[in-house]
């Protein structure tokens, strides 16, 4: 006779909350524990102007909502989880026991006062196999050395280690011809396709990936469906060659990310690397050639991911505009650089931003607009959740690009690392997206001293 499964009980940390407001509807069968501990934090933070008040609204609101009229016996059981698959699992708020001497930790820390009341609860319920979820590495550490399982939260991770994360194109040595058996070339509209065989590229190529090997052949994947494979064949000295605003690119990987920048049919530009490799200049440029020279946008909206913005930017005086400037210096920087060989710099700059409306937004004050024609681009990126990240891009109305910028190497945010970054899930998510494109830049360009400083320090 098989042995009969244990129970299982997550019980679910402020952190996992805030990073998905809808965690608890990703444990299955399952029963999910909320501590009194973990209510009263996001009561605190849904009011405050930090960036997760929201999450944390949205959080407690779903709470409500399954708990609805329940009574106490029934919240402390369980109340069930409404799903649309036929798994159910049930919602159950745990309160804070009460000071007992078999205590471990001492109460005077919520994460101390959340894993005693684990322990009091694996005592009451030894059948039961009690689960702590959170973000926090050493609250994980604490709750393991007291005896209680505990884990990240991996529901919204679609990748385990960095190197799968993918780079948007694909590089091969020699020549990318010698290993392809049958090739068929088409023209239309003054371009040239190569059909070739879809078992004949790597496996995790996609559309609007790049081909680029060391004769000088760059191809860009324009149609996966089926067997054959449409390859847009476009010569290297086209790409080297394009101009934004005065801008060209210094090698082919700020090439083919100037070409996706400046492609209309293009909504969604992710582009990654290290410091000084460009991304932030590249993207600039691109917006103030589309919306100045080109007229395709009206505005271009600038905004960034920065620890301690939100709750900053309250205290700061001035218009939104004005508060907003100090943290978006990058932004000025690299327009002061496009015109650093203009006769008047600050001349050029101050036209430019008379001529170009270029608007600096909050991450906050995005949060329920619908932005109509507009270029965003979204600095710091990697800073953000994938519930964060979700909710900006779906700000964008029609006829808007969305443009994130980010260093994976260098996310400031706790419990986010580069798996579980937005920016990573977003990148992963629109794989196979016809309008969207990902590029990680090479090289530190920026000057000697900073290219060093990448390899060495």
């Amino acid at each position: 006779m098989a042995a009969k499964r244990r129970t299982k009980a997550y019980v679910l940390d402020t952190n996992v909350l805030i990073h998905d407001p809808t965690a608890l509807l990703n444990f299955e069968e399952h029963q999910v524990v909320i501590p009194m501990t973990v209510l009263e934090e996001l009561d605190k933070l849904k009011l405050s102007k930090s960036g997760v008040a929201a999450e944390c609204r949205q959080a407690i609101r779903l709470i409500d909502e399954i708990i609805g009229e329940s009574n106490p016996e029934q919240i402390s059981n369980g109340v069930p989880i409404p799903r649309e698959d036929k798994k159910r699992g049930h919602l159950s708020i745990m309160l804070d026991k009460p000071m007992q001497q078999s205590q471990i930790l001492p109460n005077d820390l919520n994460d101390n006062k959340i894993i005693n009341s684990l322990i009091f609860l694996q005592q009451q319920k030894p059948t039961m196999q009690i689960i702590l979820v959170t973000k926090d590495i050493n609250m994980r550490l604490k709750a393991r050395g007291c005896g209680i399982e505990a884990e990240d939260y991996h529901n919204d991770q679609l990748v385990t280690d960095i190197e799968s994360i993918s780079k948007g194109y694909h590089e091969f040595e020699n020549s990318f011809w010698d290993n392809i058996e049958k090739v068929e070339t088409v023209h239309t509209d003054g371009r040239t396709f190569q059909k070739i065989a879809r078992k004949e590229l790597p496996d995790d190529a996609f559309i609007n990936d790049y081909l680029i090997d060391e004769q000088g052949f760059v191809g860009r994947i324009c149609n996966v469906s089926g067997p054959l494979v449409d390859v847009w064949d476009i010569p290297h000295e086209q790409l080297m060659q394009q101009e934004a605003w005065g801008l060209k690119p210094r090698d082919i990987h700020q090439a083919i990310a100037l070409d996706l920048l400046l492609d209309p049919d293009i909504h969604l530009v992710n582009l990654t690397g290290a410091a000084g490799s460009g991304k932030t200049i590249l993207a600039l440029a691109a917006a103030i050639e589309m919306t100045v020279a080109q007229d395709r946008y009206r505005r271009i909206i600038a905004t960034r991911s920065v620890r301690g913005l939100d709750e900053d930017i309250g205290f700061l005086p001035g218009t939104e505009a004005e508060k907003m400037e100090p943290w978006l210096g990058a932004i000025t920087d690299n327009l002061e650089a496009l015109h650093m060989d203009d006769e008047n710099t600050h001349g050029s700059i101050d036209y430019i931003l008379q001529k170009v409306p270029l608007q600096f937004k909050s991450l906050n004050y995005i949060r329920g607009r619908s932005f109509q024609k507009s270029l965003i681009i979204i600095d710091e990126s990697q800073n953000l959740t994938p519930h964060q990240i979700k909710t900006i891009i779906t700000r964008a109305g029609a006829g808007s690009k969305v443009v994130c910028l980010g260093n994976l190497a260098q996310i400031d945010t706790p419990y986010l690392n580069a798996m579980s970054s937005g920016l990573t899930y977003m990148s992963e998510r629109f794989k196979g997206f016809p309008h969207g494109g990902n590029v990680q830049l090479k090289g530190v360009p920026r000057s000697l001293l900073a290219e060093y400083a990448e390899a060495h320090l």
